[in-house]
């Protein structure tokens, strides 16, 4: 090769040695943190049953068989069936649909939790950047919201448009972005005076390269963490809407629908109740340690 010339690798992506030392503190600090790693072990454990539901499920969770109702936890059939955690009412087999269930939760919770996050943050973007009139207009939406019933609304939108996994995300999404308004308005607030946002205007920059450019990453952080903790309020949501049969429509299992199904067996079959409502607990519970954690690593306030 030439003196002078110019060798590049394009085969070996590099990372640079700040972003490896990041990457390594985060993870001796998930290590070291043991409700963490809990709440990791749960979440994975959940997703990982939810996304390979057709193989970790025994059985077809829709499949009714009337002989084999309300049998408890762990009986076995003479045909060799073993049902780990009994049968509902209609013979079903519990651990299946629980799998199943794991499935709609995480699916719900986390599209929604993406169409909220999505909309929260531009309105807080722009309201923020913009100020005046657009600010107002938007925290007057902000206190609407807040000052609506989230099941009257829940009520009329699937009245209308009738129960559907789209109809609960959207119902879930456009009724949730008001926290991550607020937060993400407040940080630009405080963003938007400082020196650096002031240079790029006086560069030249426009507005939507100055948000999405230079104020959108350095909202990112809370915006995360408030992603995070509200999954555990999604799924409890959607558990919430399937017990009042404005969820998933039957025979798709859903948690909250379980939950419905074995309240009229609480003193004869008490699993049907049981099993549901743990799931809901452990998965909140999961996700809620590694949130706390997730915001402890990203906060730097919290560092001091």
């Amino acid at each position: 090769m030439p003196d002078g010339a110019l060798s590049i690798d394009i085969g070996k992506p590099t990372v640079s040695p700040e972003r490896r030392e990041d990457l390594r503190r985060v993870w001796k600090e998930l290590v070291r943190n043991k409700a963490a790693m809990i709440g990791l072990a749960i979440v994975l454990g959940v997703a990982g049953a939810a996304a390979l539901a057709g193989w970790t499920a025994p059985r077809d969770p829709t499949l009714q068989e009337i002989t084999k109702r309300l049998k408890p936890p762990g009986w076995h059939g003479e045909d060799g069936r073993l049902a780990l955690l009994g049968t509902d009412h209609l013979g079903r087999d519990i651990f299946s649909r629980l799998i199943f269930g794991a499935r709609i939760s995480l699916v719900i919770g986390f599209s929604a939790v993406a169409l909220a996050g999505t909309l929260g943050t531009l309105l807080g973007l722009i309201a923020g950047y913009r100020g005046g009139r657009v600010d107002d207009f938007c925290m007057r939406l902000t206190d609407t919201m807040l000052a609506m019933p989230f099941i009257l609304l829940a009520l009329a939108v699937i009245a209308v448009l009738g129960p559907s996994l789209k109809n609960i995300i959207v119902v879930l999404g456009v009724t949730s972005w008001v926290s991550y308004a607020r937060v993400v308005r407040a940080e630009v607030l405080s963003l938007r005076a400082r020196e650096f946002i002031a240079a790029t205007q006086a560069l030249g920059s426009g507005g939507w390269r100055i948000v999405f450019r230079h104020l959108l990453p350095n909202v990112l952080t809370p915006v995360i963490v408030i992603a995070t903790l509200e999954v555990a309020r999604m799924v409890i949501l959607e558990s919430a809407l399937s017990f009042l049969g404005l969820g998933i429509p039957p025979p798709t299992p859903t948690w909250g629908g379980m939950l419905a199904d074995g309240r009229a067996y609480l003193s004869t079959a008490w699993w049907l109740a049981t099993f549901p409502g743990l799931c809901i607990m452990l998965t909140v519970l999961g996700i809620n340690l590694l949130g706390d954690w997730l915001r402890d690593v990203l906060d730097p306030r919290l560092q001091l």
